[in-house]
């Protein structure tokens, strides 16, 4: 597989663009080599610079859910783009999204429109600050809710340790304002709380784990951490980025019947485009500026043809809500060849699921948490991402984010990739 366009444009772009990508994960530094430079995507494939073609099972971490440049999105970006690019002013359309989004996920009551996932989850921690009138957090091992400097904190050596920096740039004084908890460890929220009594303002967790693989709440977990914030008064923020609008139309609130104070969302609401959103109870979200004392702001918001494309794809969603069925359909039939492939081989392997979102850890353990999915050989998976990626099939260049299927996958299109997995897998036990 030629790659010399791909490999010429990264030697140039890291001279001018730090790591030569404009997101860490594109560099490819986990699964080793270099990135490929996309050129263009049409339903189930993306193609690179170099014209090579791959069945891709990432669709932009998430919003493709009706696969690459589905004509229906096309055709309301083209629709908008004539009445200019940007307003900086409201529009009708910001209306109805707002309402439909409203009518569609089950704890928003008011909605404010933001550019990115990291402005809706900033924004959120801000709002039930200010809400409130309390400082710390509890945030989870693994959970990434964005760059924003609350979020960029690693967990200490036990379960409940004040957060350290994860990254330059970020304060201690932020950190200390920041409190970690294992995934799927209630007792540890427990301790959390006890320990800051009348200080937490909010919880924030991502009801699926997607950023450290696939990890699913345990049964009852999600429903423990509301009764404790019910009590405590602390503001229940579920991240849905991710999961918002994917697990179901009222995303993972509404498949696991779990209703938080608030909610982020992203992704799949632009339709690919640059967006993001946080609602949530009236009168949490009566605090924020204008209607209230919090301030938030941005220019882009709302933006015209981001409506536009979100307003086509979320009514096409509430419309046909057999797109999930569909969708699970597809990635049950993916999960269930891996699994094959596996006891064919003799290996054992964990693999992850929840609707059309899932993982293989490379680790024979169950894995339920970050410090379970950190048990995975990372190494073994770099080597397998590589000799799939050669055989035209494009995942995720980490062992730690979940692979999301469209619903442009055929179930010839799964033949190919149960086949490509089984040879793959083969070769690294040889």
């Amino acid at each position: 597989m030629i790659k010399n366009k791909s490999k010429a444009l990264f030697e140039k772009a890291k001279n001018l663009i730090p790591g030569g990508v404009n997101s860490p994960v594109r560099a490819f530094k986990a699964v080793g080599g270099d990135p490929i430079f996309i050129k263009s995507a049409k339903g189930p494939y993306i193609i690179d610079e170099d014209g090579n073609q791959y069945i891709e099972l990432i669709n932009s971490w998430g919003p493709m859910i009706l696969g690459h440049a589905h004509p229906m999105i096309l055709s309301a970006i083209q629709e908008a783009i004539p009445n200019s690019t940007s307003f900086g002013a409201p529009t009708a359309r910001e209306v109805e999204i707002a309402e439909l989004i409203i009518s569609m996920v089950p704890s928003v009551e008011k909605v404010r429109m933001v550019n990115s996932g990291t402005e809706a989850t900033m924004s959120a921690i801000r709002v039930a600050r200010g809400y409130t009138g309390r400082d710390k957090i509890i945030k989870f091992e693994g959970c990434y809710h964005g760059h924003g400097d609350a979020f960029l904190i690693a967990a200490g050596s036990g379960a409940i340790t004040m957060g350290t920096p994860d990254s330059p740039g970020v304060t201690k004084g932020t950190a200390k304002d920041t409190l970690l908890a294992p995934y799927n460890d209630l007792a540890a929220v427990e301790r959390l709380v006890s320990q800051n009594k009348n200080e937490i303002a909010a919880l924030i967790i991502e009801p699926v784990a997607g950023n450290m693989g696939c990890i699913p709440p345990q049964k009852g977990y999600l429903e423990g951490l509301r009764e404790i914030c019910t009590r405590e008064g602390i503001v229940l923020i579920f991240d849905e980025v991710m999961t918002g609008f994917r697990l179901a139309k009222g995303g993972a609130q509404e498949y696991y019947g779990v209703t938080p104070d608030m909610t982020t969302l992203g992704k799949i609401i632009g339709g690919g485009l640059p967006v993001g959103a946080y609602g949530g109870k009236m009168e949490i979200m009566d605090c924020v500026s204008p209607a209230g004392p919090v301030y938030q702001a941005g220019t882009l918001s709302g933006n015209p043809i981001a409506m536009a494309a979100g307003l086509a794809m979320l009514n096409h969603l509430n419309d046909h809500p057999e797109v999930y069925t569909k969708l699970v359909e597809i990635t049950d039939k993916i999960v269930a060849g891996m699994r094959i492939n596996q006891e064919k081989l003799g290996l054992n392997y964990t693999i992850n699921q929840v609707g059309s979102m899932y993982n293989r850890f490379f680790t024979t353990q169950p894995v339920t948490d970050f410090e379970s999915a950190k048990t995975s050989d990372t190494g073994m998976f770099g080597k397998y991402f590589q000799m799939m990626l050669e055989r035209g099939v494009y995942i995720a260049p980490s062992q730690y984010e979940s692979f999301f299927v469209s619903t442009a996958i055929t179930d010839e299109l799964i033949d190919e990739l149960t086949k490509a997995d089984y040879e793959v897998l083969k070769a690294l036990h040889a």
